[in-house]
């Protein structure tokens, strides 16, 4: 990353401890999130506030997310979550998503959500209710669609500060993830030479 890791007080290395203890190891982007560790917390727990809440299913997430990353050119987060949807259903849908392509055993609503997805990333200001009419057609809720939205919201600011400030794709991640879902990835900063601990 473009900024060096910040003085290792209290709040900061409570964070290492604990993403030492969910993930094994420290991601990268959790080092530099290190800069302000109650900002990190507050946004994490947002995120999980609403995917606690919402009636958006754990495959309809991860397709939101998937689109998401991949649409703004996020290696990490296209890694992460394109592995996470492979697991939910299989790993040649997650591939063609990532590439932006058909996915045929996405569902009615997932692929109204990924067009959705895509339509806000590429510009926010030049949606209409006609597209909103399609994923109400798809069969998604004012509340799934709002929903829909903030976590498309949530990763475009998640990625877009972990891209500009440099943060690497861990080593780790690329080493777990499905070799469709690598060989679909061909954007955004390359993947880690070292394995962090």
């Amino acid at each position: 990353m473009f900024l060096s890791n910040p003085f290792a007080d209290d709040a900061v290395e409570t964070l290492l401890r604990r993403a030492i203890s969910d993930d094994g190891y420290v991601m990268n982007y959790v080092r530099l999130w290190a800069w302000q560790p109650d900002v990190h917390s507050a946004f994490s727990n947002a995120r999980q506030l609403l995917a606690s809440n919402t009636r958006l299913s754990a495959r309809e997430v991860a397709t939101l997310n998937t689109t998401t990353a991949s649409r703004l050119g996020d290696l990490s987060c296209s890694i992460a979550w394109g592995s996470k949807l492979a697991v939910l259903c299989d790993d040649s849908t997650a591939a063609a998503l990532l590439r932006g392509e058909d996915a045929p055993a996405l569902t009615e609503r997932e692929r109204a959500l990924s067009k959705w997805a895509a339509s806000v990333i590429a510009d926010p200001n030049g949606t209409t209710r006609t597209d909103v009419e399609a994923l109400r057609v798809a069969g998604l809720s004012e509340q799934e669609i709002f929903d829909a939205t903030v976590f498309v919201a949530f990763r475009l600011a998640f990625c877009t500060v972990n891209d500009a400030l440099g943060t690497l794709p861990d080593r780790q991640l690329a080493q777990d993830a499905p070799p469709a879902v690598l060989a679909s990835v061909n954007f955004g900063r390359e993947v880690e030479k070292t394995q962090r601990t």
